[in-house]
């Protein structure tokens, strides 16, 4: 289960007992830079490739995964995906939830700029309000201290501020062509997809009915739509989602 932007693996802890429960194993690596994760102090240590390939190298050469089940939201996709494409043979099922793999062809939501713009610029970074901004539901003082423990001053906030700068936006975009090609891959691959979206995304939302209509794995799946939840569904109804995740596996 990945992770994206701003947050941690903490993001999941209301999904982990659901499906450990149903007597799956559950891997929730925080990416690099985030959580408990190493942290490279410097934006410009940070590069889409390089996070794809430090997790394939903890997935793959560290944990030797097989038969995986890929739950990606948010950059959690956007690094998941590549590696469903690019090592088909590892993977046996997609679950992806507010999420997408830009090529720079498509426009960004006007909301998404805005985000990228204050993240990077503003001069404290408080990661729990961010990820609070992305809920339909109220974060209590505990929950969005949380997020923010992994990142006790603005040092330690590299990834966080570079990572929006990494989504390619144009098609001469260092990563675009990569991104392109896994998109390919996907769209012809056999792999089971669900496509587990929120109703109150309006930064990837309009990606689900392209994974349902693009995806050759995602035919013929029940697709559920999560109701009443933001950007962070995993958050605002973690224990739904993991349900729904539950029944895709006993299919």
């Amino acid at each position: 289960m990945l992770h994206g932007e701003p947050s941690w693996s903490y993001l999941y802890r209301k999904m982990i007992p659901v499906l450990v429960a149903a007597g799956h194993r559950v891997v929730c690596p925080d990416l690099g830079g985030f959580g408990r994760s190493d942290k490279p102090t410097r934006r410009e240590d940070h590069s889409y490739a390089r996070h794809v390939e430090w997790m394939r190298a903890l997935a793959f050469d560290v944990l030797d995964l097989r038969n995986v089940t890929l739950f990606g939201q948010d950059w959690g996709g956007l690094i998941g995906l590549r590696l469903a494409a690019e090592h088909p043979d590892r993977f046996a099922r997609l679950v992806v939830a507010n999420t997408g793999l830009p090529n720079g062809e498509q426009p960004m939501a006007d909301v998404w700029w805005q985000f990228r713009e204050a993240i990077t610029t503003v001069p404290e970074l408080n990661i729990g309000s961010f990820v609070q901004s992305g809920c339909r539901q109220r974060m209590s003082d505990q929950v969005r201290a949380g997020y923010d423990a992994p990142f006790p001053d603005d040092k330690y906030c590299a990834a966080p501020r570079a990572m929006p700068g990494l989504v390619p936006t144009a098609p001469d975009d260092p990563a675009s062509p990569a991104n392109k090609a896994a998109w390919a891959a996907l769209s012809e691959s056999p792999t089971p997809m669900l496509v587990a979206f929120s109703d109150s995304d309006p930064i990837t939302g309009p990606m689900a009915e392209i994974f349902q209509r693009e995806m050759r794995g995602a035919q013929g799946v029940d697709h559920p739509l999560i109701l009443g939840a933001g950007h962070f569904l995993q958050e605002d109804a973690g224990e739904e989602l993991a349900n729904h995740i539950v029944e895709f596996l006993r299919r």
